[in-house]
């Protein structure tokens, strides 16, 4: 049987610190007391990061889709999925008005037909904007807008419309919307 070399024994760490401090001898206490800096406070950057947004949102002219959709007054919509953004260049004019259809001072039945007639024929012509008048219900019973709930509904319900809003004042303002329908694939 051979017998294996042993191989030398590494020296312990701990052995080979001490014995290179053994000469150190500590310094004498000078009754000072050594102060660590203290960690800055957390900084609340969310936080700041909330308020500083909450303050733009107040001083600015723009109103959200929730805003707009939340009024009561104003009538707004948008198809699910739609991105907010189309909502807003609606109502800023970025589409021209391609065609309108006034509907105020006629009964429901006469008014939906009309409708229903005018988008299929905008859709036929390739329209993606179109102006439609309701009328503000002034010479309704009890001064209540009959048409402007049954439009907003009726359009709600079509799938060539991607969204609506109130038209500006010089359009009829809460009388008339602006309607937004989706583009005509090439080829139809």
């Amino acid at each position: 049987m051979s017998k294996r070399p042993t191989l030398p024994k590494e020296p312990d760490e701990t052995e080979l610190l001490r014995e290179a401090l053994k000469d150190v001898a500590p310094l004498p206490d000078s009754g000072r007391v050594e102060q660590r800096p203290r960690k800055p406070a957390p900084l609340p950057l969310q936080r700041l990061r909330d308020e500083a947004q909450v303050l733009t949102e107040s001083l600015s002219d723009e109103l959200s889709v929730e805003q707009m959709l939340g009024s009561g007054e104003e009538l707004a919509y948008l198809r699910q999925g739609i991105d907010p953004q189309v909502l807003r260049k609606l109502r800023r004019g970025h589409w021209v008005i391609q065609d309108s259809l006034d509907l105020h001072g006629l009964r429901s039945e006469e008014a939906r037909e009309l409708l229903v007639g005018f988008l299929s024929e905008a859709l036929r012509e390739g329209y993606r904007c179109v102006h439609i008048v309701h009328g503000k219900g002034h010479r309704s019973h009890n001064r209540e807008p009959v048409l402007k709930k049954k439009v907003a509904g009726w359009l709600k319900q079509r799938d060539e419309v991607l969204a609506y809003c109130q038209a500006q004042p010089a359009d009829g303002g809460g009388g008339a919307l602006l309607v937004l329908l989706k583009a005509r694939r090439a080829g139809a």
